[in-house]
């Protein structure tokens, strides 16, 4: 999976990011640390850590991610990143 989202709500300085869907690359998952969880009222699973997003940038910029690009929703902070 060259492409990868990781996003940050509200606080950005102290986490949590998302940082991947049920069909991330589970050892990337468990490189970054991250525990997979279901939201009341999501129908869908989102892999998680407690690290804020400049902790997460830093460990995927060591596995040869690159920010493509970052942008505001609302109060959710978004990061795409791409690995060549």
């Amino acid at each position: 999976m060259p492409y990868l989202l990781i996003s940050t709500q509200i606080r950005m300085e102290v986490g949590p990011t998302m940082v991947g869907d049920e069909h991330s690359d589970p050892n990337l998952m468990h490189y970054l640390g991250a525990t997979k969880r279901n939201v009341l009222g999501n129908h869908f699973w989102e892999y998680y850590v407690n690290d804020a997003p400049r902790i997460v940038l830093n460990k995927l910029e060591s596995c040869g991610y690159r920010v493509v690009s970052m942008t505001g929703v609302g109060q959710t902070l978004v990061w795409c990143l791409h690995k060549e």
